[in-house]
């Protein structure tokens, strides 16, 4: 059979962005968190970190070695990010097994069952962070104690804000033992990359400097999440936290920033973030108030990625050369 070989018609743009060089820009940025957690929590962090991004990158390379065949894509460091950012949705005392499991389903399910990257329609990391937390629920929501690392506590936070809403306690008593500032600089139980807002948000600068990503996706999803929290506080402040609250807590910033705008399982138009991101963050703020997790935004991403086809369909960029209907 006669091999066609198709080329798609100019205007052709070359650029110098390479598929390593923007994964080796995110990892630059996820440093500040990672340190930050390392102060906080100790090397274990270092030890589930290092563990993760192994077992991704060899099981990508044994899958694409032995079942897909061809050459091996390890060298573009996507597996690299993947098994950092699985290890930041992680609690820093998970068993090692467990993380390496995790890899296993964010690589071998969330990545490679869809012939690799770019070809995903999830988030690998968020694949393999929730199948762990609905296969080992206990062992996902067991966090230390940052100012006693040997002490294991599911107090986070949000599961503090959600076992007062439960009890009927009024949040008055509550938020003041939080603190904003804790929550800024990573004083508070979490898994070891969502516990500094602050740490987070310089990563996302940097991202936006050396054009990584662009904001509409991140401020989409921190703008909703904002806007709904904040009829529900003015609604009821006793029982619904306040917007800046849903937003430096649990993994908003970090799947706003990090996982949400990942290329392959986000929109191609601007319009298309926005709405991908407004989605995002309702999503979250229902799951927070009304489902059983006390986070959401794993799941609202996972959603949104599944609706991503729907949104490339109907709000396409427009195409060079084309005019604007008047």
């Amino acid at each position: 059979m006669e091999k066609k070989l198709i080329v798609s018609p100019s205007p052709h743009i070359h650029g110098s962005d390479s598929t390593s060089r923007l994964m080796r820009d995110v990892l630059i940025a996820l440093v500040p968190a990672l340190a930050v957690s390392t102060v906080i929590y100790g090397t274990g962090v270092l030890v589930v970190t290092l563990v993760s991004v192994a077992a991704c990158v060899l099981f990508e390379y044994l899958i694409q070695r032995f079942m897909l065949g061809g050459r091996s894509t390890v060298g573009d460091l996507s597996a690299v990010v993947t098994g950092v950012l699985l290890a930041f949705n992680l609690p820093v005392c998970l068993p090692l097994w467990m993380v390496v499991v995790g890899a296993l389903v964010a690589i071998g399910v969330g990545k490679m069952t869809f012939g690799g990257i770019g070809r995903n329609p999830f988030n690998p990391a968020l694949v393999g962070r929730v199948f762990l937390l609905l296969s080992f629920p206990a062992a996902m929501t067991s966090f230390p104690a940052p100012d006693v690392p040997d002490a294991v506590s599911g107090a986070t936070p949000l599961t503090l804000i959600k076992e007062a809403v439960k009890n009927g306690q009024p949040l008055s008593e509550v938020m003041p033992g939080i603190g904003y500032d804790n929550l800024l600089y990573g004083l508070h139980g979490g898994s070891l990359g969502e516990i500094a807002a602050l740490a987070l948000l310089l990563g996302f600068v940097y991202l936006l400097l050396r054009k990584v990503i662009t904001w509409h996706i991140p401020v989409a999803i921190l703008g909703a999440m904002a806007v709904f929290s904040a009829l529900l506080w003015w609604a009821n402040p006793e029982v619904y936290t306040d917007p800046l609250f849903q937003i430096l807590t649990g993994g908003a910033i970090l799947g706003a920033v990090y996982m949400a705008t990942d290329y392959a399982t986000s929109p191609m138009s601007k319009s298309g973030m926005l709405a991908y991101g407004i989605g995002i963050g309702v999503i979250t703020i229902l799951i927070r108030t009304w489902g059983s997790y006390p986070e959401g935004i794993s799941f609202a991403i996972l959603i949104m990625n599944a609706v991503v086809p729907i949104i490339n369909k109907y709000m396409k960029p427009k195409r060079f050369g084309v005019p604007v209907k008047a």
